[in-house]
């Protein structure tokens, strides 16, 4: 019986709550493409069979550096099975990613940059066949003089490896000061002064890159490929085959892993186009792991010099970085790189004066370009270590240091990022307790330690590649009279989930379950642009995107059962695969009765949703990079033991908080901070992207030293540690349901914390990575001798920087009136999100 205490009005808000509680997102489930992963039915690049399909083969240079006098591909073209044999000549029109930066080929024409670089193509009846012909291409080089490093490339300004750039081998130098550092540095107590050196590493992906074209019958060109950004590789492939975009197709199949590695147009995939479009038959190309190692775009090796000014309370007054990276032989995303390794150095703590400098050179090896953190990890690398070298000097907890120095929510840093929602307070407190840090800091045996680290990162880029005013991400939904939806959006899934993503708002939204949803993605023929799986952008922006169509979608319905049940608008709610009335809820109608009801009343029920970033109050040259709608922050502590006598590391246990604003699946957001955490301890304990000179009769060749898996030291299952995942919610009111993203920024502080911990347990600075075994030895020698307990650069070299770009910061009369206004209209649309 009911209560005659209680009125009618307590109970329909009670129902209302109720029924308006969240029961898709936020709830752990199975992800939307788990089933065909495990039972093998989801099909990848390599998985694609085609009738009358060829096959392809690339030749690569054995050279570094040289000049290609003479290709003689007659012998090969002759080779029984034989289809084509492509050059340069076939393919001459450069491309690339970013616009200042259209400086590759699909085959060299004339000028190889380093070992691995393709000269020829040729397409076969099959794989092996093409393999046979490459050995009878003939190719005459002129050696030229090997880069091998930034320093030689300073060095060394002729002979160029590009023509364009700065000067010389130089390919872009930054110099950018806010505020002026010279005054920060004299209100300091103390200045410190430290280098480090991050060395590169690859993304080893589980599958190698690999793609299929096809001339389909009304000869336009379809090619299914291992890509993150379709869209990109339309725009790249209609340039150089010189084709409208109306007819050109690009599907990104599912990858197996991308972590930024799969994120440019790449030479294979132009190539095997052409080849399909002269042949009139599908073409196939998959590369070998070595090919995977020549493709690269991995994490760029960056020295850095880090010197920052600090009150006795760890105030920090000012901050000057450096850094000098080594970018290979292309341009890739260099720019953006560039501009990367110091654009996120004022979102964590509050740096009030900052003077950023960097150089990027080009050298004759593989091209570097964006790997998980996209040119963030490095410097965090150094800033987190250098903060606790601060805190030990300032008899500081380095918990307590950066509790104390840690950025407000919505502030607006000195370099013009305006910050949403800030949880890095409280990510730090929940790992100092759940991992009993107090208790453990200074005070475990000799031979083991702690170490913490902290971090902040995008969630989406806030321009596009090639600016526009154009939406970043789109998303068209189709309802069907049997109750089904359909989404198309042009995000592409590479193992994170955004698939998943989509389907769980859209799900939300409109009361239904995953399972009642299709999802096609990563189709530039059938969904709306969206500009690629990078930058951690997929969720907030093809998530609200989503949430827009989504919200369109429940109008129309909303409006068509009012109607038909003679309901206010207002009190409709859709859960359980229903619509009904929140104050009597036996009154209702089936979701597909909805939709038909809405598809009588107007038309074919299809609505459409985009997402367009705030505007970035950096009114500079260089401020397009590192502004983002949102930004989340991680915190991690890393316990290691560490043998004093042979320097061998064994990390037991992790804890590591992460800001994510809201988590759509838990389980698929904890998967993604495991994930980062792997790939953070295998950069610093062990992965390197290294090279070596041959003798001089080989042309001084600069090739790679671990080409390959078993030579290329990766963490295993039997290497990964316990894993304590602490997620920390506090919604942000510009992503979609408050999410923020957990594909990178969880990755950032494990290899700081690493390096930190080792100087815990065994009193040693090691100020680069990976830190080895034979590096902790050698700096304990150091120690034993009386000399800076330390390894790593002990200098960064001479630099012509250009003249500075001073911008004052907005609170010492930089450009306040853009900042007013772009906080003023992110504050309305944080209070229209909020409302919806």
């Amino acid at each position: 019986m009911p209560n005659p205490t209680e009125s009618p009005a307590v109970e329909v808000v009670e129902l209302q709550l109720e029924t308006d509680r969240l029961r898709v997102i936020g709830v752990p489930r199975r992800r939307v493409d788990a089933r065909a992963k495990v039972t093998g039915q989801t099909r990848y690049a390599d998985d694609i069979f085609l009738p009358r399909m060829a096959y392809c083969k690339l030749l690569r240079s054995p050279h570094p550096h040289a000049r290609i006098q003479k290709i003689d591909s007659s012998r090969a073209l002759a080779h029984p099975g034989v289809y084509l044999v492509l050059t340069g000549k076939d393919l001459p029109i450069e491309y690339g990613i970013i616009p200042v930066s259209q400086d590759e080929q699909a085959l060299c024409l004339d000028h190889v940059r380093h070992v691995g670089d393709p000269v020829a193509a040729v397409v076969a009846r099959e794989e092996l066949t093409a393999l046979e012909a490459l050995d009878l291409i003939d190719v005459e080089y002129e050696i030229l003089t090997t880069v091998s490093d930034p320093e030689e490339a300073l060095a060394t300004p002729e002979p160029r490896i590009h023509d364009y750039g700065e000067e010389g081998n130089i390919h872009k130098r930054v110099n950018l000061e806010f505020g002026n550092v010279d005054e920060g540095f004299a209100e300091a107590d103390e200045i410190f002064e430290d280098f480090f050196f991050y060395q590169g590493n690859t993304h080893l992906p589980i599958e190698q890159h690999a793609s299929v074209a096809i001339k389909d019958p009304e000869g336009k060109l379809t090619i299914w490929s291992s890509t993150q950004t379709p869209h990109y590789l339309h725009r790249a492939l209609a340039k150089v085959l010189e084709m409208s975009p109306a007819h050109i197709r690009v599907i990104a199949t599912p990858n197996g892993g991308g972590f930024g590695g799969k994120s440019d147009p790449f030479n294979h995939e132009i190539v095997v186009a052409k080849a399909a479009l002269m042949l009139d038959r599908p073409v196939k190309i998959g590369l070998t792991r070595e090919e995977v190692f020549y493709c690269h775009r991995g994490r760029h090796p960056v020295l850095m010099r880090f010197k920052t000014g600090v009150k006795k309370d760890g105030t920090i007054t000012g901050m000057h970085l450096q850094t000098l990276i080594d970018g290979g032989a292309y341009g890739s995303y260099g720019v953006a790189s560039t501009f990367y390794t110091g654009a996120l150095q004022t979102t964590s703590y509050h740096v009030p004066r900052y003077h950023f400098q960097a150089c990027r050179a080009f050298t004759n090896k593989p091209p570097c370009g964006p790997k998980r953190g996209h040119g963030t990890v490095q410097p965090r690398f150094g800033q987190e270590i250098q903060l606790d070298k601060i805190a030990e000097k300032l008899k500081l907890d380095p918990a307590e240091l950066r509790l104390r120095i840690a950025e407000a929510p919505n502030a607006v840093t000195a370099n013009f990022l305006e910050l949403g929602t800030v949880g890095l307070r409280e990510c730090i407190r929940r790992v100092v307790k759940i991992s009993s840090w107090n208790e453990k800091f200074r005070k475990l045996p000799e031979g083991r330690g702690v170490g913490l680290a902290c971090s902040a990162y995008l969630t989406g880029a806030g321009l596009p590649i090639y600016w526009n005013a154009m939406p970043h991400s789109g998303v068209q939904l189709k309802l069907d009279r049997g109750g089904g939806i359909t989404i198309f959006c042009g995000a592409t899934e590479i193992g994170q989930g955004s698939d998943d993503v989509l389907a769980a708002i859209v799900a939300e939204v409109l009361g239904v379950t995953t399972f009642d949803i299709r999802i096609y993605t990563g189709d530039t023929d059938l969904g709306p642009v969206d500009l690629g799986s990078y930058s951690s952008r997929v969720t907030l922006m093809a998530g609200n995107a989503a949430m827009q169509a989504a919200e369109r979608a429940k109008a129309m319905l909303t409006e068509a059962v009012g109607a038909r049940l003679d309901v206010p608008k207002e009190r409709l709610r859709f859960a359980d695969q229903r619509v009904f009335d929140s104050a009597a809820p036996e009154k209702g109608v089936t979701f597909h009765e909805a939709v038909c009801l809405a598809e009588a009343r107007f038309g074919t029920v299809g609505t459409v949703g985009s997402y367009t970033p705030p505007r970035s109050p950096a009114q500079f040259k260089g401020g397009g990079v590192g502004p983002s709608p949102t930004y989340s922050y991680s915190a991690a502590v890393v316990e290691v033991t560490v043998n004093p006598v042979t320097g061998w590391i064994n990390v037991p246990k992790i804890w590591i908080a992460h800001d994510i604003g809201r988590a759509l699946n838990p389980a698929l957001a904890r998967g993604q901070v495991e994930g980062s955490v792997y790939m953070g301890l295998g950069e610093a304990l062990m992965e390197e992207q290294e090279f070596r000179r041959l003798p001089k009769r080989l042309s001084h060749a600069l090739v790679h030293k671990f080409p390959s898996i078993l030579e290329y030291k990766s963490p295993t299952s039997l290497d990964m540690p316990e894993i304590v995942v602490e997620l920390v919610e506090e919604p942000d009111p510009h992503g979609p349901f408050g999410a923020k993203e957990v594909g990178q920024g969880p990755l950032l502080p494990i290899m700081p914390a690493v390096a930190n911990a080792v100087y815990d347990a065994v009193g040693v600075r090691v100020d680069e990575v990976p830190i080895t075994p034979e590096k902790i030895v050698k700096a304990l020698a150091e120690k034993k001798a009386g000399r800076a307990p330390r390894f790593g650069p002990t200098y960064f070299p001479d630099v012509d920087w250009p003249e500075p770009l001073r911008v004052p910061p907005p609170w010492e009369g930089g450009d306040g009136r853009a900042v007013n206004e772009v906080r003023r209209s992110s504050s309305q649309r944080k209070e229209k999100v909020l409302r919806t």
